[in-house]
């Protein structure tokens, strides 16, 4: 199967999910907390598809490559280091121990 029919059988099974979690609050109330957590992941549940559904369709099943980051060759600035300590050795006027 594809990746659109198996998203279209998890949205088909979270439908299903999401009916039968209305009855079963119709029967039970809406009050007690677990019936809200159940509600409440049922909602996440469908978020989080409708989410991968968005990343699938724009992405078309093409991996996206990282951006890349060009690092120049100059020289940093030599201000930026004033005032600072060299990793293991301390400050520079100043001996280690």
């Amino acid at each position: 199967m594809s990746v659109h029919d198996e998203l279209a059988s998890v949205q088909r099974s979270l439908d299903d999910l999401i009916r039968s979690v209305g009855r079963l609050e119709k029967q039970l109330g809406s009050d007690g907390l677990e019936m809200r957590r159940v509600r409440s992941d049922t909602n996440h549940l469908r978020e989080s598809v409708a989410l991968l559904r968005e990343t699938v369709t724009t992405t078309a099943g093409v991996p996206k490559r990282p951006d890349l980051v060009t690092i120049s060759d100059t020289p940093y600035d030599p201000s930026l280091w004033v005032d600072t300590d060299d990793e293991g050795l301390g400050a520079r006027d100043r001996h280690a121990p």
